[in-house]
């Protein structure tokens, strides 16, 4: 356990499924207070909020288009509303939309991946600065991508570009909210079985990419919880800013 996230109010920007939903799960176990947010996926974050409940956390869902500066607005100030104020964000929200060579890409794909992964996390920092800061300080941990690094697969020039934009604004954040104590971090996860790759990658591909895992295995949403509670905790990071950790079971080495 780390005591020092227990009551500590969390925002999870696309924690219906995947990745999100298991850190929002893991901050309830350590007594943090969070909202789930989705945008499609209501039933599933309804589930996982009774989930959580029934395990003795505390969690409610709240719905919203976060690729929209409005949207992203909004849902951060519902979230600090409902909490009482707001100590973590975790900006989680996120995806590949679609594969398409680059040769294909127009205005509206374009948009709309660079809207959810990058506009998103930027608008919805910004909106959380002012209740982090009457906080007292506090986290912001953003979610980058293996593809930040190495470029992606097929069809995701957008998707590699929109995290690696993610990666380098993590270090601007980092330097620009010190000052208010507020630490800025990110997780780069590698190839995690998730809805994404169920939805964007086919069997041969998720072969071909576990053959280059050392730990010879794909990943599963678990194995990156670590690493944001990890980051939320100031007992545990708190003379680390502007990092981003690599969870891919060694398939890439910075």
């Amino acid at each position: 356990m780390m005591p020092d996230l227990k009551n500590k109010r969390v925002l999870v920007t696309g924690s219906s499924t995947g990745i999100g939903a298991a850190v929002a799960a893991a901050f309830a176990e350590h007594g943090a207070q969070v909202i789930v947010h989705y945008n499609a996926s209501a039933k599933e974050a309804h589930a996982l909020v009774e989930g959580i409940g029934k395990a003795g956390g505390q969690a409610s869902a709240l719905g919203g288009d976060v690729s929209s500066t409005a949207g992203a607005i909004k849902l951060v100030r519902e979230a600090a509303d409902r909490l009482g104020g707001l100590d973590i964000l975790v900006n989680n929200a996120g995806a590949l939309v679609r594969r398409v060579p680059a040769m294909e890409i127009d205005d509206a794909l374009y948009d709309q991946v660079l809207d959810l992964n990058v506009r998103s996390v930027v608008m919805a920092s910004q909106a959380a600065m002012p209740y982090l800061k009457e906080a007292g300080g506090g986290a912001i941990i953003n979610t980058s991508s293996i593809a930040a690094r190495n470029g992606g697969g097929p069809g995701a020039l957008l998707y590699a570009g929109s995290k690696a934009f993610v990666s380098n604004l993590t270090r601007n954040m980092a330097k620009e909210f010190a000052g208010d104590g507020i630490r800025v971090n990110a997780v780069a996860p590698g190839v995690i079985m998730t809805p994404f790759h169920e939805r964007f990658s086919t069997p041969e591909m998720l072969e071909a990419m576990r053959k280059t895992i050392p730990m010879a295995r794909l990943g599963g949403p678990v194995d990156c919880v670590g690493a944001y509670l990890f980051l939320a905790s100031s007992q545990m990071s708190g003379y680390i800013t502007g990092q981003t950790i690599e969870v891919n079971g060694g398939q890439y080495m910075p």
